[in-house]
C-alpha cells in the first residue's frame, strides 16, 4: 500500500489536503498535513482509488489559491528540486501550466514535464524533465538557445520565422523523425504570439556537438541554434525518447509581459475550473 501512494504521490499531493473532508463532505474543520510523510499518511487509505484515476478526474481537489499553493510546495519539496537549483516560483509556473494543459486535453497520460530555464546562462545547466509519478528529475543537462537570443545569457525571444531566436512559453512534444539535425523531436506551440509558430519555424528539439562542456571551456559558453533547444549529443536521443508524444515542456524567462499575459499561467482560472468540475461531478 504504502509503495502505491508513493507511485502517485502527485496525486496524494495535490489531492490529499482535502481528500478526506471532500469524501465526508465537510471543508469546515479540515486540518492540512505540512509535510510528505504526512500526506502519505493521509491518502493510503485511498491509494487504490486515487491510482486507477487519471489526472484527468482527479478535479476539484484545490479549493482556494492557500490549498494550491501548499500543494505545488510539497511536490517541490518531495522532488528535491531546489539541490538542482530549480526555483519554487519557475516549478509552479510549470505546475499551473501542466495542469491547464491537461485540464484541455492537450497532454498525455505520461505525467512528465520538461521546462527550459532561460533565466539562466547557457553555461549552466538549465534543462529538466521530472517524472510527476516517480518524483525524481530524470534528466538535469545543457540546452542551447537561438544565436539572436543572445550570447551566454539570453535576452531576446521571437516567435517570427527567420528570427534565429528562441520562444518563450509551453509547448506540447510532438512526433520524431531523422532530418538534417539527425533524430529530432517536433514541437508545437500552445500561445498565440509566443510560439505558436514553432512547427511553422522548424523549431525542434535535436543534439548537437556544440551543447558540451568542452564547447563551454573552449569558448565560454554554449553553441547556439536558429532558435532550437539543442541538447547534447550523449542524451538528445534518450530525452527525446522520454518526452515525445504530447508532453509538456514550458520555456521560462523573467518576462513581465509574458507572465502577465499568458493564459496557460492563470492559476485563478484554474482552480475555479477544477472547482466547478467538481461540483457538477457532485
Amino acid at each position: 500500500m504504502i509503495r502505491s501512494v508513493m507511485l502517485v504521490l502527485l496525486f496524494a499531493i495535490t489531492t490529499a489536503f482535502q481528500f478526506t473532508s471532500v469524501r465526508n463532505g465537510d471543508n469546515s474543520n479540515s486540518e492540512f498535513p505540512a509535510t510528505a510523510a504526512s500526506l502519505v499518511n493521509t491518502a493510503s487509505s485511498q491509494a487504490l482509488a486515487i491510482t486507477s484515476r487519471p489526472l484527468g478526474f482527479i478535479n476539484g481537489f484545490f479549493s482556494d489559491e492557500l490549498v494550491f499553493e501548499d500543494s505545488i510546495q510539497s511536490l517541490y519539496r518531495s522532488i528535491n528540486l531546489e539541490e538542482y537549483n530549480l526555483s519554487y516560483k519557475v516549478f509552479k509556473y510549470a505546475m499551473t501550466g501542466y495542469f491547464n494543459l491537461s485540464q484541455q486535453g492537450k497532454l498525455s497520460d505520461k505525467k512528465m514535464i520538461s521546462i527550459i530555464d532561460f533565466s539562466k546562462k547557457s553555461t549552466l545547466k538549465r534543462f529538466y524533465t521530472i517524472d510527476l509519478e516517480a518524483l525524481a528529475v530524470k534528466f538535469f543537462t545543457y540546452v542551447s538557445h537561438g544565436k539572436n537570443t543572445g550570447e551566454d545569457e539570453a535576452k531576446s525571444f521571437s516567435n517570427v520565422v527567420h528570427s534565429n531566436q528562441s520562444s518563450l512559453g509551453f509547448y506540447v512534444t510532438g512526433e520524431t523523425y531523422v532530418g538534417s539535425k539527425g533524430y529530432s523531436l517536433k514541437l508545437d506551440g500552445m500561445e498565440k504570439g509566443y510560439n505558436d509558430r514553432i512547427r511553422e519555424r522548424a523549431v525542434v528539439i535535436h543534439n548537437a556537438e556544440y551543447v558540451s562542456e568542452a564547447w563551454i571551456k573552449k569558448y565560454g559558453r554554449l553553441g547556439r541554434s536558429q532558435g532550437c533547444p539543442a541538447l547534447p549529443v550523449e542524451l538528445g536521443k534518450k530525452i527525446i525518447d522520454v518526452v515525445k508524444e504530447k508532453t509538456m515542456v514550458f520555456a521560462y524567462f523573467d518576462d513581465e509581459q509574458y507572465l502577465r499575459s499568458s493564459s496557460i499561467l492563470d492559476a485563478s482560472s484554474l482552480i475555479q475550473t477544477l472547482t466547478a468540475s467538481a461540483k457538477v461531478q457532485d
